[in-house]
C-alpha cells in the first residue's frame, strides 16, 4: 500500500469514525445535559434521536451527491459541516440549539458515511480493497466501542461539552490529511441530482426511524405509528418513482446483481442481529447481573479486539480466497455465540466460564464476515455507483437494527433476553444461509495469451 493510499484511507477512518463516536457517545452526557441546560426528558429523546434521525434520513442522499459532485468534494464538504455543527453543539446555550446542532450534524454525518467507502473503493485497485475495507470496518467498531469508555472519561474530568469539541481537532486532521491524499472522482456520465426521488427517500427513511424510535420508546401509540406507516408507504412511492425517472437516484438495476441484492439481505439479518444482540445483553447484563455501564461494556471489549486484530487480514484472504466461505462461515458462527448465551441467569452467570466464550465465538464469527461482506457490497456495482451503493447498505444495517431493537421494545427488553438470543441467532443463522445461496466468488482473471 503506497503512503498515499495509507493517509487516504486515514482520513476516511477518522471521518467515519467521528460520525460512528457520535451516535453512541452522547448518552452518557444526557444526565449532564439536563442539569446544565435544564433539559426535559423529550429534550433529551431529541438530543439522542434528533442526530440518528437525519443521519439515517439523508444517507441515501448522500451517497448519491458523491457520484455526481466528486466523492473527494461531498466528503469534505460533510467533513466541515460536521466539524462546525460539532463546535456549536458544544457551545450551545440552551437545548434547542443543541438539538437544532444534532440535527446538523447528522446531516453533514450522511455525507461522510456513505462517502468514506466510496472513496477506498475508487482509490484503491481491486487487489487492496478488501485488505483497505477490512482495515476501515476494524475501526469503526473500535469507534463505536470506545463510545461509552471516551464518555465516561470525559465526563470524568471535563463538561459534557468535550464530548463535542474534541471533534474539531479529528476534523481538522482529518481535513489535511484527506485534501492531500484523496484523489478525486465521480461518475462519468453527465447525472442531475433527484430532486423529486432524493424527497421520497428521505420522508420514507425518516419516518421508518422516526416510528421505530418513538414507538418503541412510546408503547406503539397512534402518534408513533403513523410516521412508521407513513414511511413505508413512502417508500413504496420512491421504488415507483425510481422505476419510471430517467436519471433516478438509486438504479434499480443494482439489484440485478446477485452479490448486491445477496449482500443486502445478508446485512438486514446480521446487522439487526447485532443490534438487537448488543442492546438486549448490555441491558440484561446491568438489570439483571448487576453490571455497571462500564462494565458492561468491557464485557463486550473482545469483538473490538478481534475486529481490530483480523479485520484486515480477513479482508485480504477473501480477496483471494472470495467472499462466499466467509460471509457463510462467520453468520453461522456469530448465531452459535448468541445462543451459547440462552443458558446465562442469574445463578449460571461467571464471566469467564459462560459470558466471555460466547462473546469470543460471535466475535469470531463477526469478524468473518464484517470486511468481506462490506467489500462485496462494494464491488459488486460499478465504481461510478459505488457511493449510493454504500448509501444502500448503511441504510439497510440502520434500519434493521432498529427494526429488531423496536421488537425488543415491544415486550421491555430486559424481560425478554431469551426472546432476543432466539431471535437473533435464527436471524444470524439465516444470514448465513442467504450468503451461501446467493453470494457469487468473482471469477478469477483469464491470463492473456503470449
Amino acid at each position: 500500500m503506497k503512503r498515499e493510499q495509507r493517509l487516504a484511507l486515514l482520513a476516511t477512518i477518522i471521518g467515519s469514525g467521528i460520525v460512528i463516536l457520535d451516535s453512541t457517545v452522547v448518552n452518557l452526557a444526557l444526565p449532564h445535559i439536563s442539569t446544565s441546560l435544564h433539559a426535559s426528558f423529550a429534550d433529551l429523546q431529541w438530543i439522542a434521536d434528533g442526530y440518528l434521525l437525519s443521519l439515517s434520513a439523508l444517507i441515501l442522499l448522500g451517497g448519491s451527491l458523491g457520484d455526481i459532485f466528486g466523492r473527494k468534494k461531498v466528503y469534505m464538504i460533510g467533513l466541515l459541516g460536521f466539524g462546525a455543527a460539532s463546535l456549536l453543539c458544544g457551545l450551545s446555550p440552551n437545548a434547542t440549539t443543541l438539538i437544532i446542532m444534532r440535527l446538523v450534524q447528522g446531516i453533514f454525518g450522511a455525507l461522510l458515511v456513505p462517502g468514506g467507502l466510496a472513496i477506498i473503493n475508487t482509490n484503491f485497485p481491486m487487489t487492496e480493497r478488501g485488505a483497505a475495507i477490512g482495515a476501515w470496518s476494524a475501526w469503526s467498531a473500535i469507534f463505536a466501542a470506545l463510545g461509552p469508555l471516551l464518555g465516561g472519561y470525559i465526563l470524568g474530568v471535563a463538561s459534557w461539552r468535550w464530548i463535542f469539541l474534541i471533534n474539531v481537532p479529528l476534523v481538522i486532521l482529518c481535513y489535511l490529511v484527506g485534501s492531500v491524499s484523496i484523489k478525486e472522482g465521480k461518475d462519468s456520465r453527465v447525472r442531475r441530482v433527484d430532486v423529486k426521488g432524493s424527497i421520497y427517500a428521505m420522508l420514507s427513511l425518516a419516518g421508518i426511524t422516526y416510528g421505530l424510535i418513538e414507538g418503541s420508546a412510546n408503547h406503539w401509540k397512534v402518534h408513533a405509528v403513523l410516521p412508521l406507516i407513513a414511511g413505508l408507504v413512502i417508500g413504496a412511492v420512491f421504488i415507483r418513482n425510481q422505476q419510471r425517472s430517467k436519471d433516478p437516484m438509486v438504479h434499480l438495476d443494482l439489484f440485478k446483481s446477485r452479490n448486491f441484492t445477496g449482500s443486502n439481505l445478508m446485512t438486514f439479518g446480521m446487522y439487526g442481529a447485532l443490534g438487537g444482540f448488543m442492546f438486549a445483553l448490555v441491558i440484561y447484563l446491568q438489570t439483571k447481573l448487576g453490571y455497571s455501564s462500564i462494565k458492561a461494556g468491557l464485557a463486550l471489549i473482545p469483538v473490538t479486539i478481534f475486529l481490530m486484530l483480523f479485520s484486515r487480514r480477513i479482508g485480504g484472504l477473501s480477496s483471494k480466497l472470495g467472499p462466499r466461505i466467509f460471509m457463510t462461515a462467520g453468520p453461522l458462527i456469530a448465531g452459535l455465540g448468541i445462543l451459547s448465551l440462552y443458558r446465562l441467569s442469574p445463578s449460571h452467570a461467571s464471566y469467564l466460564t459462560v459470558v466471555l466464550p460466547g462473546v469470543i465465538v460471535f466475535a469470531a464469527g463477526l469478524t468473518l464476515l464484517v470486511a468481506p461482506l462490506t467489500t462485496t457490497v462494494m464491488t459488486s456495482v460499478a465504481d461510478e455507483s459505488s457511493g449510493i451503493a454504500s448509501g444502500i447498505n448503511n441504510a439497510v444495517a440502520r434500519v434493521a437494527g432498529l427494526i429488531v431493537i423496536a421488537v425488543l421494545g415491544i415486550f421491555g427488553a430486559s424481560h425478554v433476553f431469551r426472546f432476543a438470543i432466539i431471535l437473533c441467532a435464527a436471524m444470524a443463522i439465516a444470514s448465513g444461509v442467504i450468503s451461501f445461496l446467493t453470494i457469487q466468488n468473482p471469477k478469477p482473471a483469464k491470463a492473456k495469451k503470449p
